[in-house]
């Protein structure tokens, strides 16, 4: 797996000189990708349904054709907050990603849950995460390194609990040392526990095999009433999961071959996406 290169879902296309102008670190990455997107729900101003929905765009790209049809600028260039493509943490995360592999940089995007927005409950969240020549450093694209917080948002340690891999948690859930009920989309949703949490061990695993799925994707063995079976893979995938990050490459290995042959792992050329605005569940084919 070359982090260097595009994804069907970062790669610009036509666009690829606006990323070409955009700075090759992760701060200046970031700061563009802040630029382009507001959070669909959480950016500060009301959206209308159908901006809202800007959110499925999925690829950079149509991200990229929107925000030009408003903005024939560099993407370094200001737009208005409420101008703005409406995506969330994923898309910020995908323009970052793609501008870092834009300029050869290995990166990817972690899903997993944040701690730091609101205390006691831990977010669904996706951070983006990058190759410093000597090891993988996390980094929330979302995060204006002007506020002040006690951590360093560009350089998440991934022991201090800030935020934690969806395998962490999923692992933790299994042992007994965590409640699944405070982890999920808001405290004031259902939308949360170990079923969520489960879901978002596939959706990182997608993640790492750079298939950037929208978190309200479905595929292969994603069900809020799991099976004895399904349960065992998960603990399985979660288990290869937390090796791989410890730097064990035939965990690595062993996770690229598993995501290949086993459908139940993977979309398998289409997703069932639930849109987040709507409820509208569709089926989308992801071949282009």
């Amino acid at each position: 797996m070359d982090y260097r290169t595009h994804s069907p879902y970062s790669d610009p296309r036509h666009h690829a000189a606006l990323l070409d102008a955009v700075p090759g670190d992760v701060a200046g990455a970031a700061a563009a990708a802040r630029n382009v997107i507001v959070h669909y729900r959480a950016g500060g101003v009301e959206l209308s349904d159908a901006r809202r929905g800007e959110a499925n765009l999925r690829w950079l790209d149509r991200i990229l054709d929107t925000d030009q049809s408003r903005f024939p600028l560099p993407l370094s260039a200001p737009r208005p907050v409420a101008e703005r493509v409406a995506g969330c943490c994923r898309d910020h995360t995908l323009l970052t990603v793609a501008a870092l592999r834009q300029h050869g940089v290995p990166a990817r995007s972690r899903v997993g849950f944040a701690s730091y927005f609101v205390p006691g409950w831990h977010h669904d969240h996706v951070l983006a995460e990058w190759w410093n020549g000597e090891r993988w450093v996390w980094a929330d694209p979302e995060l204006n390194p002007a506020d002040p917080r006690p951590f360093d948002g560009y350089d998440i340690d991934p022991e201090a609990g800030h935020f934690d891999s969806a395998a962490r948690v999923w692992t933790a859930y299994r042992a007994g040392r965590v409640d699944p009920d405070r982890y999920g989309v808001d405290p004031a949703l259902p939308i949360r526990g170990a079923w969520f949490v489960r879901v978002y061990v596939l959706h990182e695993l997608a993640h790492r095999r750079k298939d950037e799925l929208l978190l309200w994707d479905g595929f292969g063995t994603m069900s809020d009433d799991p099976t004895e079976a399904d349960l065992a893979l998960t603990d399985e995938i979660a288990a290869l999961l937390l090796a791989a990050d410890a730097g064990d490459a035939a965990a690595e290995r062993e996770l690229a071959d598993r995501y290949a042959s086993d459908t139940r792992l993977r979309p398998d050329g289409t997703v069932r996406s639930v849109d987040p605005v709507t409820g509208t569940v569709t089926t989308v084919d992801l071949r282009r």
